[in-house]
């Protein structure tokens, strides 16, 4: 079977690993690699000797593509992921899917409407911890899930372009998403901005799923320490997924509350403590972005719907444009249901 040929447009931060992991797939070939900055074609040049390093993508646009993986400012994501749909190609695009709901909510349309595929980089949905977290939590394993907790913290790296929810939230947006299966019905943000006073530095995002459920998200580019951790609380089972922990990336604790449902024993609010035990589930070793690459290869061949399809990409830039806007009015909470009337 012949590898997919894929173009790369952007060889900046992400550009040189998704080159990687794409040379590396079996599924896959670079095609060649479009980058505006001749110091960067200089840097794809020398790491990726043999593939075209192309100026324009009218010239990665020319060559015989399958496929276009865009690795770009999410500013730029409408023009270029739609510029690629038109030419006919199916395309890979870095997270976030664009840079507003109407812009994310066209480009899945257009998909759609021209059958081609288009998926979001949200590498973590491909990570084998979060894949088997969701394992877990739909299985039951941690009974009704109460909140979420998570901390993606540490210093930099500073964007000039977008805020740390833009950067940062968009990984535990779509983890949360993918092991939740669930519809936000509000949002909140609150942030500061210390660097520069228009880009947020430091946020606290707060979902609201149910009446018994929440999550909580702390981004930050100020930390001294570098924090990546999320806990989930359910009624029977806790879970810590720590990605900087190779060895456990997922710990299971049986400890938790349990409320009496006497008559008696509720009037008086007794609670219970339960103190089990801990265990780490096994979860196999493995690149989280080489399985999406796989993923996006086999998608394209069996013309099929991927895991972070166009739909996913829409429902996380609802909810960063969302709590941008609120961050923005003060913590006002923003209904999710009608995004024309946001603020309750």
């Amino acid at each position: 079977m012949e590898s997919l040929q894929v173009g790369v447009i952007g060889y900046g931060y992400w550009g040189p690993n998704l080159v990687r992991n794409l040379m590396a797939c079996p599924l896959t070939a670079v095609a060649g690699v479009c980058e505006l900055s001749a110091a960067r074609r200089a840097a794809a040049g020398a790491a990726v000797p043999g593939v075209p390093i192309l100026e324009t993508v009218d010239e990665l646009l020319d060559r015989p593509l399958d496929a276009v993986a865009v690795a770009t400012p999410v500013t730029t994501h409408y023009a270029l992921v739609r510029r690629c749909l038109e030419a006919g190609k199916d395309v890979l695009v870095e997270k976030p899917l664009a840079a507003n709901v109407a812009d994310a909510q066209a480009l899945a349309d257009l998909a759609d409407r021209l059958g081609r595929v288009l998926m979001v980089d949200h590498t973590y949905v491909f990570s084998n911890a979060v894949r088997r977290i969701r394992q877990l939590v739909q299985a039951g394993e941690l009974g009704d899930i109460y909140y979420v907790d998570s901390d993606r913290i540490n210093l930099g790296l500073f964007q000039s372009d977008i805020n740390v929810i833009w950067d940062l939230a968009p990984h535990d947006l779509s983890i949360a998403d993918y092991v939740l299966g669930l519809q936000p019905r509000s949002i909140s943000g609150w942030g500061c901005a210390h660097a520069d006073p228009l880009i947020e530095d430091i946020a606290y995002v707060n979902v609201d799923y149910s009446d018994r459920l929440m999550a909580n998200f702390h981004v930050s580019w100020l930390s001294p320490v570098k924090v990546r951790r999320m806990i989930l609380t359910g009624s029977r089972k806790s879970l810590i997924f720590d990605e900087l922990n190779t060895s456990e990336p997922v710990k299971v604790y049986d400890r938790g509350i349990k409320v009496s449902e006497t008559t008696e024993d509720l009037r008086r609010f007794r609670v219970g403590y339960r103190t089990g035990d801990m265990w780490s589930p096994h979860v196999e070793p493995g690149e989280a972005l080489r399985s999406m690459v796989a993923h996006f290869a086999e998608c394209v061949r069996e013309r099929c719907e991927p895991v972070s399809d166009g739909r996913m990409g829409v429902r996380v830039v609802r909810l960063l444009e969302a709590a941008t806007r609120s961050t923005r009015a003060h913590g006002r909470r923003a209904l999710l249901s009608q995004m024309d009337n946001l603020y309750v």
